[in-house]
């Protein structure tokens, strides 16, 4: 299951630089997990500043 960010994104980047299959990308309001790629590994939860990250 991928992993989701939720409204606490502060828009940071820190989580798509994290991303080793880049399935993250800047959303209009937010950074979005691109669910297709995203493999579960859990690098862009633990670089989250503000924990705005969790599994889906």
């Amino acid at each position: 299951m991928a992993y989701k960010i939720s409204d606490a994104c502060i828009s940071c980047g820190a989580c798509a630089a994290g991303c080793p299959v880049e399935a993250i990308s800047e959303g209009a309001t937010q950074y979005e997990i691109d669910a297709d790629k995203c493999i579960d590994c859990g690098a862009c939860a633990a670089g989250c500043p503000v924990e705005a990250i969790s599994e889906a």
